[in-house]
């Protein structure tokens, strides 16, 4: 494939191609290729050294890379330079010669006999065998002054890099995709209409032979009128090409699979390939590292992009359902790491379940969000008290005076709520966010926009016994205040997964600036904008707010994942396939109130009971209690009262299925209308504060004596 620079100016073929006549056919396509070439300026340079070297010294280029990524092409322009050079140039072929000594000897040839000669020689992954024998006996015979350049898909064995025989003469040169300049050059050089750039550059990842590829598809189709420019994608073709070339035929289904896990991980580790295809995830991962197109990291293994891509595409295309089923099992894996890290490795954690979703469905909406990689531009640190007033120099300089004076109140009471961002290149603070996390009331004399949470969540559904509510709050850049960037992101992933991991959490808030700019993100992730819009100073804020118990958090990503890998536009608020939804409900003390009185009149019939909001609250849930029984105890509480005999036969009589209304109920019980009434209201009133108690704190409830033997 081309991989490519400008043309060499003087070089013989500059006259040829500029008249269009003369020379052969060869000559044609050589010029054709000169044209074509752009990039490769650091090994160009190392190869030109080496021809204007010591002509008593010698050296070995040894160049390694995968299938595709333009060694046959610079194994070209080496030999078109040497022969400018007026070097005598062999080429061996790996392909086509065979693997023995004698063979290899006898292609290489002339090599041998003459000094100053440049021996190339290509595909060597098909001679690999000779490998011993070529730094052994080959190459150390060859005439002083001479090159040897060897490209091959394996890296060199370690041993001869490490030889300090060989220190001296051996340049070991891993090549790399274009850089993404040489890229867009190459594509200007081959015609590609300019609106369809970026969106071969992202699909190739700078490939040189995916670009080659592309480019002829985006040109034929520029020819035929048929190119979508903007929303350009390779075809079948251009996939098929690439899979055969650079990723080859895994040896076994179990190795594909290994391969499409690879693809789209972040990064893959072994546990990853266990959790994904079981015992033989150690042989699948060391095969996984021997590949060329394959690089290591301290966190595991990833391919090169346009690896990545094709494999991608090629499943999604020949097996949409596997790939579906890959990804969520894929994403239930990295959402159970998510609760499972230490604490200091949850961001990465959440960065490689945020990565699986970079391409599916509705994830293209949050076209806000900041794109790139935002950990190689800050770092998430701990707050620590040394950092505390730059915290608050930081507020004030995107806030005011007011929310400095706020951001100490909470650095004072939750320090260790708070995280601050370093840049990666200076290790300045340039960054911070908070997490506050309350239990009961605090603050809210001092912070109105703690207030408004407050107020929010009393309002509609308050607290229970054991659950908490947190905010996100002081997510300040001043470079970018509350817009995309490195460290809003982070922040972002912080509250996500401190939501995930939470244990108990009622509500979570997000505070952002009240201009609207977040409002689409924020509600697509049904975080919803409460009324009260709160002032600090001059600047007015919006807080968004989400019931976690109507929906655990698990339950809510994985219908969120869902809805994105189908390709839904937006995510519903609500769906069936969480069954946690269906199971529990969170009602404010209005609706609790109007469930309750149903819920009597319902009494002794259990279908309409069962249809009743409070059968889903969490406490009549977790205590394993019918809601028939949970409405028999509180009404029996009406006994341990001063005068409750009287209210609880008012109440038994009139939800018996014997009086079939309040008015047949009084005649039975030989009261006035207006006594009865009276006693009913406080009756009522007394259940529900009773039941409200018990969803509120979790407390039992108790009598002063088991009754149930007197029903």
């Amino acid at each position: 494939m081309t991989d490519v620079t400008y043309p060499v100016k003087g070089s013989r073929f500059e006259g040829l191609v500029d008249m269009g006549c003369g020379g052969s056919l060869g000559d044609r396509v050589v010029a054709a290729r000169d044209r074509a070439f752009v990039g490769r300026a650091v090994e160009r340079a190392l190869f030109r050294s080496l021809l204007v070297g010591d002509p008593a010294g010698a050296s070995v280029v040894y160049l390694h890379g995968p299938g595709g990524i333009g060694k046959s092409t610079l194994l070209r322009r080496f030999a078109l330079e040497a022969r400018e050079a007026g070097r005598l140039v062999v080429e061996v072929d790996g392909r086509t010669v065979v693997a023995t000594p004698q063979d290899f000897e006898y292609a290489a040839g002339k090599a041998t006999g003459e000094p100053g000669a440049v021996l190339l020689v290509d595909a060597f992954e098909y001679c690999q065998g000779l490998e011993h024998w070529l730094w052994e006996q080959f190459l150390p015979r060859l005439p002083l002054g001479g090159i040897v350049v060897i490209a091959g898909r394996v890296a060199p064995d370690p041993r001869w890099v490490a030889d300090p025989g060989w220190a001296d003469f051996l340049h070991v040169v891993p090549l790399r995709n274009l850089t993404p300049g040489d890229a867009a050059a190459f594509l200007r050089v081959r015609g590609v209409p300019a609106g369809a750039h970026h969106a071969v550059l992202s699909f190739t990842g700078g490939n040189p032979l995916a670009l080659s590829l592309a480019a002829a598809v985006a040109v034929q189709q520029e020819a035929e009128g048929t190119l979508r420019a903007a929303d350009w994608s390779p075809g079948g073709q251009v996939i098929a090409t690439l899979l055969s070339q650079v990723v080859g035929d895994p040896p076994s289904p179990e190795h594909r699979t290994a391969l499409e896990v690879c693809a789209q991980a972040e990064v893959t580790s072994e546990a990853l390939l266990r959790a994904m295809t079981g015992e033989r995830a150690a042989e699948l991962f060391a095969w996984l590292r021997a590949q060329p197109f394959i690089e290591s990291t301290a966190s595991g293994l990833f391919p090169h992009e346009v690896v990545r891509e094709v494999l991608v595409a090629d499943l999604r295309w020949r097996d949409p359902d596997e790939f579906a089923a890959l990804r969520e099992r894929m994403h239930q894996y990295l959402l159970g790491r998510v609760r499972e890290v230490p604490a200091a490795q949850m961001l990465q954690a959440l960065q490689a379940l945020m990565y699986l979703q970079r391409d599916v469905g509705a994830a293209g909406h949050v076209s806000d969000t900041f794109e790139g990689h935002p950990c190689a531009l800050v770092r998430e640190m701990p707050c620590t008290p040394a950092d505390q007033e730059r915290v608050v120099e930081l507020v004030h300089e995107a806030e005011g005076a007011e929310s400095a004076t706020i951001a100490r109140f909470w650095l004072d009471r939750q320090p260790k709520a708070f995280k601050v961002y370093r840049s990666t290149r200076t290790d300045d603070i340039v960054a911070c966010s908070a997490w506050l996390r309350f239990t009961g009331p605090e603050g809210e004399d001092v912070d109105p926009v703690v207030a408004a949470a407050w107020a929010h969540a009393r309002a509609d559904k308050p607290l229970r016994a054991g659950e908490h509510m947190a905010i996100a709050r002081f997510d300040v850049d001043p470079q970018a205040y509350l817009r995309p960037s490195a460290s809003n992101t982070l922040a972002k992933w912080r509250a996500m997964g401190e939501i995930i991991r939470a244990d108990r959490l009622a509500w979570s808030f997000v505070v952002t600036r009240d201009d609207g700019f977040w409002n689409g993100y924020l509600e697509r992730s049904e975080m919803l904008p409460i009324d009260a819009r709160p002032a600090v100073g001059h600047h007015g804020y919006r807080l968004f707010a989400h019931d976690w118990r109507t929906q655990p958090v698990m339950a809510w990503m994985a219908e969120r994942h869902e809805a994105l890998l189908t390709g839904a536009d937006e995510v519903p608020p609500s769906g069936g396939i969480a069954q946690e939804r269906a199971e529990h409900v969170v009602l404010s003390r209005s609706e609790f109130d109007a469930a309750v009185r149903d819920a009597l009149r319902a009494l002794w019939w259990p279908s309409q009971l069962a249809r009743n909001p409070l059968s889903r609250t969490r406490r009549v849930a977790e205590r394993g209690q019918s809601l028939h029984d949970a409405l028999l105890h509180a009404i029996d509480t009406l006994r341990d009262e001063r005068g409750g005999e009287k209210r609880h036969h008012v109440v038994m009589t009139t939800y018996s299925k014997a009086a079939p209304t309040q008015e047949a109920a009084a005649r039975r019980l030989g009261m006035s209308f207006s006594t009865y009434r009276r006693y009913l209201t406080a009756a009522v009133r007394h259940v529900t504060d009773v039941l409200w108690s018990h969803e509120l704190n979790g407390a039992p409830i108790t009598v002063g004596r088991d009754r149930s033997a007197e029903r």
